[in-house]
């Protein structure tokens, strides 16, 4: 049975996004994760503790660049591991927001320990100030 790996090579791009943060996602954010650290909602907070301004939380950047993969994975392909260092924070200006752009490339094809075959897709992830804010992002996707 075919799947969306085959006929991928290492550094196919399988997505590219573009994805506009505002301090309204941040809030959102801190609702449904939980986390209500004020360096995520108050500039003065946030620039009490050396910030250069309202971040957007880690995990919230993270959660953005994986949803461009798995959109790309559909219902075919599913996340075995996701990875990421964070590298530089996301500065949230309280008028125009951030903008985070997305690109995810084959890193590698294998077969997994079932059998079937994997790709480790390679996300690179910067920020509207062209600085890559996440490192070694990866994701590994098999078949369901």
């Amino acid at each position: 049975m075919a799947t969306k790996i085959d006929g991928l090579s290492v550094g196919d791009v399988v997505a590219e996004r573009t994805i506009d943060i505002s301090r309204d996602s941040l809030v959102r954010y801190a609702g449904a994760s939980g986390d209500f650290n004020p360096i995520h909602y108050r500039d003065d907070v946030a620039g009490s503790v050396g910030l250069p301004g309202v971040l957007a939380h880690g995990m919230l950047t993270m959660g953005i660049a994986g949803s461009v993969v798995t959109d790309w994975c559909g219902a075919d392909l599913e996340v075995t591991s996701f990875q990421v260092r964070f590298t530089k924070p996301v500065v949230v200006d309280p008028e125009t927001g951030a903008t985070l752009s997305v690109a995810a490339s084959v890193g590698d094809i294998s077969t997994n320990e079932a059998g079937k075959p994997s790709a480790r897709i390679d996300l690179t992830v910067t920020s509207h100030t062209g600085e890559k804010v996440l490192g070694k992002a990866q994701m590994v996707v098999s078949p369901r």
